[in-house]
């Protein structure tokens, strides 16, 4: 859909529409398929190149591919060693390192241009009129990745503690075992409960969703004419670049409160 048929209202709010598919007929439940796909797609292609090196390690020299995968695992698993200190190769660190590539290429999704994409590929080849390809700009997305996190951060403090030792902890900790300060202490950890996923699935979708807001601001120039054109280019190349740097920040910084609060399942009060 072209720039010049919409006014600047309806062409942003057309680009951040979703692909959204109704379950059953209430239309309650809402699934977004353009969210689901691409994340499915960049899962298998990404895991499964990753996959394909390392069944391809060898002990000699590496080749460019096996020195950039470990250049990579080498980089996630030092992050975790700072946090994390019992035994990560078991589980969290290959957690980590999934968290992390996963979440960057969600995010490195972004710099596809939009109107190009929208026109050759989402409604030239498959006819789609509503396609978002960026999956952490969707809340939902982001919230899934959140809340997958916190159910293994609950998992393992009562792995490691036993039920009785997690459930003490939440009504002792941290003012003491005076039944008095018990409710003082379950509304603290409630609260914390409550904050780790709203943070850890907002900080990264209000990050993802301001960038692909500016790409489409900077993309409306190009309705105005051959200047409008030049200075769009122009200030989009200087934003894409700037824009590596948050793309691959966000993805560290998610990557790092995972290892955070699975580190902290593992610790007492």
């Amino acid at each position: 859909m072209s720039t010049e048929q919409l006014t600047p209202a309806e062409y942003i709010g057309h680009h951040l529409s979703f692909n959204a598919q109704s379950v059953g007929d209430t239309g309650f439940w809402v699934l977004h398929m353009d969210t689901l796909v691409v994340s499915l797609l960049l899962g298998i292609v990404v895991f499964g190149f990753l996959g394909w090196v390392v069944r391809g390690v060898t002990a000699g020299v590496p080749n460019k591919r096996q020195a950039f995968v470990e250049l990579l695992m080498e980089f996630v698993d030092g992050q975790v060693k700072t946090i994390f200190h019992g035994n990560r190769h078991a589980f969290v660190a290959p957690l980590a390192l999934t968290v992390f590539v996963w979440v960057l290429f969600m995010n490195a999704m972004d710099f596809l241009p939009i109107d190009v994409m929208a026109k050759l590929v989402y409604e030239g080849v498959f006819g789609l009129h509503k396609w978002r390809a960026v999956p952490t700009s969707d809340i939902n997305a982001t919230f899934a990745l959140a809340l997958s996190v916190w159910v293994l951060m609950i998992f393992f403090s009562i792995k490691v503690k036993g039920l009785g030792g997690w459930i003490h902890e939440l009504f002792c900790a941290p003012f003491g075992s005076n039944p008095l300060v018990w409710p003082a202490n379950f509304a603290f950890n409630l609260i914390e409960y409550i904050s780790k996923p709203l943070s850890h699935a907002l900080r990264l979708f209000g990050n993802m969703y301001a960038g692909e807001i500016i790409f489409l601001l900077l993309g409306m120039w190009a309705a105005t004419g051959l200047v409008g054109t030049f200075f769009g280019a122009l200030l989009g190349a200087g934003w894409a670049i700037f824009h590596i740097l948050i793309v691959i920040l966000q993805a560290f910084i998610f990557m790092m409160l995972t290892v955070v609060y699975i580190s902290m399942a593992h610790e007492s009060h």
